[in-house]
């Protein structure tokens, strides 16, 4: 049985009624799964992929309670542990979960280089948050571009995407 639509409705759930933040995991989840697919992942690496993405942002709204802020760093710190009962719902196993708690303990991490499966999750959600303004019009995009990403895929979409190449 597919998990991911089951991981889905709970992110949904969870995060309702905050549309913004649903939106912008919807907005990964779809480039992820783009990138992904760009980079030819076996089906296991897939739904690791796919699961990380929807639920990459699932601690800010503990951050928020717990520190009275968004910040990167407090939802790599909280995220895990609000993801483990919706995974574990899910019926993913100890070695699935390992792997997408990794990510979400590290999607704002930008210098580990050499887990592809974190990188698509970077890729995919510094695409959505310049999308969303968080940059600002004023940024270097090709550094961050140069600094942050590494599958043919992701460096193609934002070539086309962020700066129109």
């Amino acid at each position: 049985m597919d998990k991911i639509p089951q991981v889905l409705k709970m992110m949904i759930e969870y995060n309702a009624p905050d549309l913004r933040r649903i939106n912008h995991a919807l907005k990964v989840y779809g480039f992820a799964k783009y990138i992904a697919e760009g980079e030819n992942l076996n089906e296991f690496e897939k739904q690791i992929i796919e699961a990380s993405a929807i639920l990459h942002d699932i601690g800010i709204h503990e951050a928020e309670k717990r520190f009275n802020s968004s910040a990167g760093i407090y939802q790599e710190k909280l995220g895990p542990q609000v993801a483990l009962p919706i995974l574990e719902k899910a019926g993913f196993n100890k070695e699935e979960i390992e792997k997408i708690t990794y990510i979400i303990a590290h999607h704002h991490t930008y210098n580990i280089k050499d887990n592809k499966l974190l990188r698509i999750i970077i890729e995919a959600d510094l695409i959505v948050n310049i999308d969303e303004g968080e940059f600002g019009v004023k940024a270097d995009f090709s550094s961050i571009k140069n600094q942050n990403f590494t599958t043919e895929t992701g460096k193609s979409l934002f070539d086309k995407l962020i700066l129109g190449k």
